[in-house]
């Protein structure tokens, strides 16, 4: 008898203990797998090549690690970031993580059109466009060694790929979307319990004892992302979060929060009361090119900002398929 009240007492305590720390009802045990044959992998850095193109692959791939050493606001190479972030911050692994914003197929598909500048960008101008945004900075000269560095590692980093196809991996991971609105207050919750130890309890990041990088970056505040930049939507930044967060429990084929769970903490990250940098740049010329969860009107639709950034996002859907309009998210 004895035995079975211990064995309760213990089962209590364990989802008491999960409860507390997810802010959820249920345990965030993962929840999803993706094996890992099943994704494209990254090819060896042992294998970069040992000529002029090697070296420059192996620069850009140093520019993506520490990127604010070299172009930060004091950067060695030149100013032009704004902020002391890496492109590494949302590209894992130095762009070679599955479903961690990887750059696995990126050179095999520019040029490119994006709806957001509504016109076709090269890869140089794709990499400038994170500089400017997410980095709110100034854009490296195209003749640069700083950005033809970044440009070659990307290619490197695209061997085996065919041109203008897409890997297993380099999306993001498919949600089910919910069926009510979002509400950040919820978000707030799981964040303080599973993001809130490295990302700050104001979103503010851990800088590094250099004060050059943070270990950490900053989710909001003035030194984070722009308004309009991909983060900032909650279903692009939720398939992010998912796959790889929080980074000391999750990856890819061991995933930790729900669907739910993870859009709730996207929802908070990305709430309009938390402080931003001015949104800068070209913003959707063309309104019925913008993505299903884009917070910022004005759309084709008869549907709110507010319903645009946290749902329920199924009816926009449905009406855009409805009306022949385009689907994107």
């Amino acid at each position: 008898m004895f035995r079975h009240i211990n064995q309760l007492l213990l089962f209590l305590f364990v989802s008491f203990v999960l409860w507390n720390c997810t802010g959820s009802t249920k345990s965030d045990a993962p929840v999803e797998v993706v094996a890992e044959e099943e994704v494209w992998q990254a090819p060896d850095t042992a294998d970069i090549p040992d000529d002029e193109f090697g070296d420059m692959v192996r620069y850009g791939r140093e520019l993506v690690v520490n990127t604010a050493y070299y172009i930060g606001p004091e950067g060695k190479a030149g100013q032009y970031l704004g902020n002391k972030m890496n492109c590494v911050n949302c590209h894992l692994d130095a762009g070679t993580r599955p479903f961690g914003l990887n750059y696995l197929s990126t050179h095999g598909r520019y040029p490119q059109y994006r709806a957001r500048e509504n016109k076709i960008l090269t890869l140089n101008d794709r990499i400038n466009n994170c500089v400017e945004r997410p980095h709110n900075g100034k854009p490296l000269p195209l003749d640069s060694r700083e950005l033809n560095a970044i440009s070659c590692y990307i290619k490197w980093l695209g061997t085996g790929v065919p041109v203008e196809k897409r890997v297993e991996g380099d999306k993001g991971i498919t949600l089910k979307l919910p069926k009510t609105a979002l509400d950040p207050k919820k978000g707030k919750v799981i964040y303080d319990g599973q993001c809130a130890r490295c990302h700050g309890p104001n979103g503010e990041g851990e800088m590094l004892p250099s004060g050059v990088t943070y270990k950490y970056p900053p989710l909001w505040g003035k030194e984070s992302y722009q308004p309009g930049s991909s983060m900032n939507r909650i279903i692009k930044a939720a398939q992010f979060i998912k796959a790889n967060m929080p980074q000391d429990k999750a990856n890819y084929n061991h995933m930790y929060l729900s669907d739910n769970d993870a859009l709730l903490v996207a929802a908070y990250v990305n709430w309009e009361e938390h402080d931003r940098p001015n949104k800068l740049g070209p913003d959707y010329p063309d309104i019925s090119k913008k993505p299903i969860d884009y917070p910022y009107g004005p759309y084709n639709d008869p549907f709110s900002e507010k319903q645009h950034k946290y749902g329920p996002y199924q009816p926009i859907i449905d009406y855009h398929e409805q009306h022949g309009l385009y689907v994107n998210y």
